[in-house]
């Protein structure tokens, strides 16, 4: 491991396809959803630290998490954590903790990872991020990421990417969301990967871009140059964050930008959206049902997802394939195959209770 590697761990988003476990208040980056004894954010930067320095790992979160950042990671000092004092997707917050991690070293590469996603084989990911930080340090390159597509989800983006012999390919386009036809299609060409999310580049390569697709919003934050990494940047910040566009790195950058590859990923991936992806990763019952915290006594009851507080009993008697989920103030019990509906939900239970329950 390098001293001039970086990462970049985004920890603010809210998780509410995980509700009622997922809140506003506690997003579900600092939950143990897998009841492996870790959370999701600290899972996500022990396995950045067996490529990356400790100290060069930065957590990009809102500003209201950053007690709840530390209580999780209380191995960091509070300047690795970088807190927005507004929503702006994941462009500016990008390019400002690439302004940031510039002016301490030049000549950094940095990986751009979510905080909740799931890669059990840790040492395929290691080898995958070293192949990219040495192509991004000798290529100006914005490497992403790319999941070898299993089934056509309809919930992913997709990477097309051109047919060659190179191991890193060359990104033809990006494709939002298909339709069920449209990702069945895609399988069948063998050219398309899901978007992870997962981004590799230089300092330098990637405020490059910034440069050329985003100027207004690169002028923006680079007039606070002088009080990065100073007492003076969390004013400067807090009057001039909230100006920035609220756009994703995706539009803002990788669908303009020319240089852009994807590494096709070595191993497993699933990036906990919702409750049926951590169904997927759990261990089943012999009648399929997946348990996280709770004893459970089912009968005539199959392929369903539960989690409680911990060693609740659960009975549970001719239900097939629904969500069940216990916590203080809220029960929960869905039809899994309605699970990308539960944010509509909970816009409804705070309408109706009260933004408390959200």
């Amino acid at each position: 491991m390098k001293k001039n590697y970086y990462a970049i761990l985004m920890a603010g988003g809210v998780g509410s396809r995980f509700w009622p476990v997922s809140t506003t208040k506690f997003p579900k980056q600092f939950h143990d959803m897998l009841g492996t004894g870790e959370s999701l954010i600290q899972h996500t930067f022990n396995r950045l630290t067996k490529s990356i320095p400790e100290e060069n790992i930065f957590i990009l979160t809102n500003a209201c998490y950053s007690d709840l950042v530390q209580e999780h990671l209380p191995q960091i000092s509070k300047d690795q954590i970088i807190g927005e004092p507004a929503m702006r997707n994941t462009a500016p917050c990008i390019l400002y903790a690439s302004l940031k991690i510039q002016k301490l070293d030049p000549d950094a590469v940095m990986i751009v990872a979510p905080s909740d996603h799931w890669i059990e084989d840790e040492i395929a990911f290691a080898k995958d991020v070293q192949k990219s930080f040495e192509t991004c340090e000798q290529h100006d390159r914005l490497i992403t990421l790319g999941i070898k597509p299993t089934f056509p989800n309809t919930g992913y983006g997709y990477i097309q990417y051109k047919k060659d012999e190179n191991t890193i390919k060359e990104v033809s386009k990006f494709t939002e969301k298909p339709n069920y036809e449209t990702a069945k299609q895609f399988l069948a060409e063998g050219n398309y990967l899901w978007n992870a999310g997962i981004f590799v580049w230089s300092v330098s390569s990637i405020l490059k871009a910034f440069e050329n697709y985003q100027k207004q919003m690169t002028a923006l934050f680079v007039k606070g140059l002088p009080e990065f990494n100073t007492g003076a940047e969390e004013g400067f910040i807090k009057d001039n964050y909230p100006l920035a566009e609220n756009i994703s790195i995706d539009y803002a950058i990788l669908e303009q930008a020319d240089n852009v590859y994807v590494l096709p990923a070595s191993f497993d991936w699933n990036d906990l959206g919702t409750w049926g992806s951590l169904y997927n990763e759990l261990d089943k019952t012999d009648a399929e049902n997946a348990i996280v915290n709770a004893k459970l006594l089912a009968q005539n009851a199959k392929g369903n997802m539960i989690r409680t507080s911990s060693e609740k009993v659960v009975v549970v008697d001719g239900l097939d394939d629904y969500i069940i989920i216990d916590n203080e103030e809220v029960l929960l019990i869905y039809p899994k195959t309605k699970e990308q509906q539960i944010k509509e939900v909970l816009a409804a239970v705070k309408t109706k209770f009260g933004e408390h329950y959200g």
